[in-house]
């Protein structure tokens, strides 16, 4: 295959376009098919990615159906990866598991669900030394999947890793629900309690006990193998942003938002926040959206009550803000374990796919000073499923505070604040995806963000899962999104979401764009 011609179909515009993407993906496929298969592959020679990272995401499950072996084998030598991320302390099932249950498997390992069986945990062995400090055991957490005393897939994986070259991180994920069984027992006094006074699925970052916790897990994953470090993944939204819906998921609740248990309280007097106030606060801005939800217009509008309930009640805002104190107080904790096991572990953290359409989330979420916490940051710029979600995230907040902006309007409205390019319009975006272009900007904004305080890794969307008639990853869009990734010169990529959803074909896509990237 001739690197001009692929170039110029991708990276001779500054701004490509969805519509010229889709209009030159026919020459690609042609030059795609006509390259011979033994073009693709890499050998221990071939370092293609010069010095860049060349990562994928993928869960225990995958080595035990295909062999540790040949599964090294498939993502070296037809994707050019030269790090793994395991998912070592997981119980999300979009990191981890098979293929989510209702979507198509792909063409490698088993073609059964899981869904039956998967339920999440250690796949590591946890040592109990670690976790004097805290009421949540490690030891209980084992993952049951491969069998009831658990597997170490990650002792497996290692030694095989390390013959071939191979980086091994481990991923850690704080998740957004745990199962019932475990908030039966050592969870049920660490849950956050949500604006009702509910118990719910997730752990509150201001429990001692959940802070000590994980820094007792990435310290015993530190201190017991021999990897590279630890990417820690966390992705929640504060009360605000779950109140007024400024989240892509496909509902939101005003009435439960978290967390208000006493150790939010005490942290809250603690940083002269008025919890009560904050409470009654919330309150009011579940009314507002409750009352908005149903279409019953405040006399000055929806936005402008919004507005006013904030400069009425800024504890509002203040207590969204403890939420990212929290949240960012345990990425130093997970940082400060780590080094102080080995300084020259590699610490990730994985910033999610909201951070690049959410503007309330963006103005939280700071790249020099997250970069001052870290080595690496894993930035999500997934361009297949962001259309469907950039889609579900307009809706949202339209139907609560921006209720009085047409849905299309908003969404221009936004493009201008994020600096997009041409996107799709709002009712055919899930089924156009984004751009490359959208791929390209995201990654130099994260790379101008973080001032050269650490390395960027962008997360490449391989076969995500969407709803039906939302866009489906293909080599095309896979060479387009990896070549689109590289322009911006960041430290490397990261294939996501899993192993386990992807396509070889999209894999030997990713691979093709790992080498002709290192040619220019």
């Amino acid at each position: 295959m001739k690197k001009n011609k692929v170039q110029k179909i991708f990276t001779g515009a500054a701004n490509p376009s969805r519509r010229n993407f889709l209009k030159n993906s026919g020459a690609l496929a042609a030059a795609l098919a006509a390259a011979p298969m033994a073009t693709l592959a890499f050998d221990d020679k071939t370092k293609a990615a010069g010095d860049k990272l060349i990562g994928i995401q993928l869960g225990a499950v995958s080595f035990m159906d295909e062999g540790v072996e040949k599964v090294l084998d498939i993502l070296q030598q037809r994707a050019g990866v030269n790090a793994i991320f395991m998912s070592t302390f997981c119980y999300d099932r979009g990191l981890n598991g098979r293929q989510m249950p209702g979507q198509p498997f792909p063409d490698h390992g088993s073609q059964e669900s899981d869904e039956k069986t998967y339920h999440g945990g250690f796949y590591a062995t946890p040592h109990a030394k670690f976790y004097d400090k805290t009421a949540i055991k490690g030891d209980t957490m084992i993952a049951p999947d491969f069998g009831a005393g658990g597997v170490d897939v990650l002792a497996r994986v290692i030694p095989v890793a390390k013959k071939k070259g191979i980086k091994v991180f481990a991923n850690v994920l704080d998740t957004w629900g745990y199962p019932e069984d475990l908030l039966a027992t050592q969870l049920k006094d660490f849950v956050e309690i949500d604006l009702q006074g509910e118990h719910k699925k997730t752990i509150c970052f201001f429990r001692p006990d959940v802070r000590e916790f994980w820094k007792a897990v990435v310290t015993d994953i530190a201190s017991s193998y021999d990897i590279d470090g630890i990417m820690f993944f966390n992705e929640r939204n504060g009360p605000l942003i779950n109140a007024v819906g400024a989240t892509h998921s496909e509902s939101f609740s005003s009435s439960h938002v978290t967390c208000f248990c006493d150790d939010h309280k005490r942290t809250a007097q603690e940083r002269g926040i008025n919890f009560e106030r904050a409470k009654e606060g919330y309150h009011k801005l579940d009314e507002l959206v409750q009352r908005s939800l149903r279409n019953e217009r405040p006399s000055d509008g929806y936005y402008v009550e919004f507005q006013r309930l904030m400069l009425q009640y800024p504890e509002i805002l203040a207590y969204q803000q403890l939420f990212d104190y929290g949240k960012h107080r345990i990425l130093e904790d997970v940082r400060d374990a780590i080094k102080a096991v080995n300084k020259n572990l590699q610490v990730g953290f994985h910033i999610e796919h909201v951070n690049s359409w959410n503007p309330f989330y963006r103005a939280g979420r700071n790249y020099e000073a997250l970069a001052s916490m870290t080595d690496l940051l894993k930035v999500v710029v997934y361009n297949n499923c962001a259309g469907e979600r950039y889609a579900n995230f307009i809706r949202n907040i339209q139907s609560s505070i921006f209720r009085d902006v047409p849905a299309e309007e908003l969404m221009r409205f936004n493009n201008h604040l994020l600096n997009y390019g041409n996107e799709a319009s709002l009712d055919q975006l899930p089924a156009a995806g984004f751009s490359p272009d959208y791929v390209y900007r995201e990654t130099a904004r994260a790379i101008a963000g973080v001032k050269g305080k650490c390395k960027v890794l962008p997360g490449i969307d391989i076969g995500i899962p969407t709803e039906a008639h939302s866009r489906k990853a293909s080599p095309e869009d896979t060479y387009a999104a990896t070549m689109a990734a590289f322009k911006a010169k960041p430290d490397g990529v990261i294939f996501s979401r899993k192993y386990s959803e992807m396509m070889l074909a999209n894999l030997d896509a990713a691979g093709r764009a790992v080498k002709d990237a290192a040619k220019v």
